[in-house]
């Protein structure tokens, strides 16, 4: 391709995108779900909390499912001021006790609707709320009526496979993580730094 085609083809791009940028005039929080059987949906939200951070905004996690084993995310960010509230009953299928599992999730999800009314957090994340929902641990319509009431400059991200549909509707970016291919699936262990 020639340096003239090039440039040509390059400016193009750059008339469209100078559009798109120019046509969006909206400053709000946005809901964003990070949804699919793929890995990187809590790490995709933790990369947003650190930059966040990095830009001096105030971010919340809520943590469901998760168990008390070591964090990173949360030994990097708790001491620059990033409240966690962890569920810390671990994965369900190792609980096996829906009764415990559901009051555990309510009680966890009290910090959340605390987390989502306080404007001075620009960020909160729900880190698998979706299965909380799939299992009716949390009451659907709650959800979306505190995230609906939540600050309007308040950006939410909500992880984890299976998303209600409703709260796909909702949202204002979805990105969908596809399996492609895992090392676990070929006997390798997850490893502390890498995958937890």
């Amino acid at each position: 391709m020639s340096t003239d085609r090039h440039q040509q083809r390059q400016q193009k791009l750059k008339e469209q995108v100078d559009a798109r940028i120019d046509a969006a005039k909206e400053a709000r929080g946005i809901l964003i779900v990070l949804t699919g059987n793929g890995k990187g949906k809590t790490t995709g939200a933790f990369g947003t909390v650190t930059r966040a951070v990095g830009h001096g905004q105030r971010a919340g996690v809520i943590q469901f499912i998760k168990g008390e084993w070591p964090n990173g995310e949360r030994n990097l960010l708790e001491p620059h001021g990033v409240e966690f509230q962890v569920m810390a009953t671990g994965f369900t299928w190792e609980t096996q006790n829906k009764e415990t599992d559901t009051v555990a999730c309510q009680a966890v999800w009290q910090h959340g609707k605390r987390m989502l009314a306080d404007a001075s957090l620009e960020l909160v994340v729900l880190d698998e709320l979706t299965y909380m929902v799939s299992f009716g641990y949390l009451d659907l319509q709650e959800v979306i009526d505190a995230l609906n009431a939540r600050p309007s400059h308040q950006t939410v991200i909500i992880t984890g496979r299976g998303c209600h549909r409703e709260l796909l509707e909702l949202a204002d970016t979805v990105s969908e993580l596809r399996p492609v291919k895992h090392a676990f699936d070929a006997g390798i262990m997850a490893q502390q730094g890498i995958d937890w």
